[in-house]
């Protein structure tokens, strides 16, 4: 590749998606591509990329969703799926103990470990055969990954990364040499295509934000952005959780970080029920 093509796509990227392509060996890039390559009938990614310039929106698409991150597994980071179900449902459970419902946003959900994961504490808390009426909502810019997770199918190797053997065998059926989630925890979640980067209007009244492991890959101004956009739709009284490594501060004056090592943050000046930080 030549390196005006490599600065050509990093540029789109950042354009359509918000990703900061860095400094990426060229072997890297055509591995990514290959698929592309071959769903298109490019022979190689000199011309897939003059394709590109030309302005081909179905392939631009497709080789966004080539170049995303999908690494995920069930309760990564697991610190802060236990202070979600220790601290911070608690707190929404009693925060909306007279409407009795949550509505809980799983952003950049990959092949759907997160947003399973949470259904399993919302369902282990027999949260619905109380009355609750749960809204999980999960959306991610690869249509393949949410393709994956509307499935619920999972390999061996992923199902051993963080999922607990007592989730695996409440929660999953073995088929042949992969497991499949129940179809009663299937059906909590509702899966959908989303950019981060398009219009939200279609959400309002989040009670849980989960946008986590997906700001690192943005530049300052996308995320602040993103941030923004959270905020907008986020319940005053809501919770956002980021990842281990990223924070609002710096970023975004309508969040505060209450718990740095989990990730959990509320609107700014808001005053935190006791149990939710206790």
């Amino acid at each position: 590749m030549e390196q005006a093509d490599i600065i050509y796509l990093a540029r789109m990227l950042r354009r359509r998606s918000g990703l900061l392509l860095g400094q990426p060996k060229t072997h890297a890039i055509e591995s990514r591509l290959a698929p592309v390559m071959r769903r298109f009938g490019f022979k190689d990614v000199d011309a897939l990329i003059r394709e590109l310039r030309h302005g081909r929106d179905a392939l631009a698409r497709a080789v966004t969703e080539a170049m995303t991150t999908n690494e995920s597994s069930f309760f990564r980071d697991r610190a802060a799926f236990e202070r979600f179900r220790d601290a911070v449902l608690p707190a929404l459970l009693m925060q909306r103990a007279a409407t009795r419902r949550l509505r809980i946003w799983s952003a950049a959900c990959a092949a759907g470990q997160e947003p399973y994961s949470i259904a399993m504490i919302l369902h282990d808390r027999k949260l619905l055969a109380e009355g609750w009426t749960i809204d999980l909502i999960a959306t991610d810019l690869n249509s393949e990954m949410i393709a994956r997770a509307e499935l619920g199918v999972y390999s061996h190797f992923e199902v051993q990364r963080g999922l607990p053997a007592r989730s695996l065998a409440a929660h999953f059926n073995q088929a042949g040499g992969v497991w499949r989630i129940n179809e009663s925890l299937r059906r909590m979640v509702t899966f959908r295509q989303f950019n981060l980067l398009d219009s939200f209007g279609w959400l309002d009244d989040i009670d849980v934000v989960f946008c986590r492991n997906v700001l690192m890959y943005f530049d300052p101004k996308t995320k602040a952005h993103v941030l923004d956009k959270i905020g907008e739709v986020l319940a005053p009284d809501g919770y956002l959780l980021l990842g281990p490594v990223e924070t609002s501060q710096g970023l975004s004056n309508d969040f505060a970080p209450t718990d740095a090592t989990c990730g959990v943050h509320v609107k700014a000046g808001r005053a935190l029920p006791r149990v939710a930080m206790g």
